[in-house]
């Protein structure tokens, strides 16, 4: 299934950058001189056999690891030696793996938590608490974005797996970022869940942009717009998921054969 890219200007706008980026533990490099690009309203996809390097790849984006050698942009300006906290504060948020949601918090209160910092609210802690429910309004736009309306007055802790995910969403777009990382939004989940945030992020990507790593291929063929494949730390191939697919390079790093 192809997927319709949003062009600006004839041409989609880099909102990430990374080139020659390289990441050395010992004697040991992790990933090896990887350029990467990602583009304003586009679903970018970063997959790999396990041990590729994907989530190494995350956390120097996301200055969680500081590389070795190599250049990072966000929005143009040169991240590269910046601080974790400030590249947030540009507009660079990430998921984890595990679900990061307050769960004795009702789904309403996770995401005004989320929507302090942006409004200027996390420090103010002499505020009485009814001065968060200026956030109440952004806060119910957000949790219908993600279809947890019915969910708005939940426990966190009584979520289903999926949900739980979904409110993480939810948490991470109250920081108003410009390009998400998501790092294996799928693992886990049910096949109905599956869809749900699938769709989800789809409609997220409307907006600004969106990496992620995700295992689920069928995910990845319908939903994102161009893939970029890790093996041993160094990128194997790149291009849309059809392109990919049918490169015998990757074949054989996911199935050990060349065949189909």
């Amino acid at each position: 299934m192809s997927v319709a890219t949003p062009l600006e200007n004839g041409a989609p706008r880099v909102v990430l950058s990374a080139r020659g980026l390289r990441r050395d533990f010992g004697g040991f490099t992790a990933v090896k001189d990887v350029d990467l690009d990602v583009h304003h309203a586009r679903v970018h996809a970063l997959i790999g056999p396990n041990g590729a390097g994907k989530t190494t790849v995350f956390n120097l984006l996301t200055k969680f690891l500081q590389p070795t050698h190599g250049t990072i942009t966000l929005l143009g300006e040169d991240i590269t030696n910046m601080a974790p906290d400030k590249v947030a504060r540009m507009g660079l948020v990430r998921s984890f793996q595990i679900s990061a949601v307050f769960p004795h918090l009702t789904v309403l209160d996770n995401v005004r938590v989320a929507l302090q910092r942006p409004n200027g609210l996390a420090i103010q802690f002499w505020k009485p608490l009814s001065a968060l429910d200026a956030l109440n309004a952004r806060a119910d736009q957000l949790i219908r974005s993600v279809g947890l309306e019915k969910e708005r007055n939940a426990v966190a802790a009584d979520l289903s797996y999926g949900r739980k995910r979904v409110l993480e969403i939810a948490t991470t777009l109250a920081l108003d970022p410009k390009v998400l990382l998501l790092d294996e939004p799928m693992a886990g989940m049910g096949h109905e869940d599956v869809g749900m945030v699938a769709e989800i992020i789809r409609e997220v990507a409307r907006e600004r942009a969106v990496l992620m790593v995700e295992h689920n291929l069928s995910v990845v063929a319908t939903l994102c717009h161009h893939v970029t494949v890790l093996q041993r730390g160094e990128i194997l191939a790149e291009g849309d998921y059809a392109t990919v697919s049918e490169d015998p390079r990757v074949r054989t790093a996911y199935m050990g054969t060349e065949e189909a």
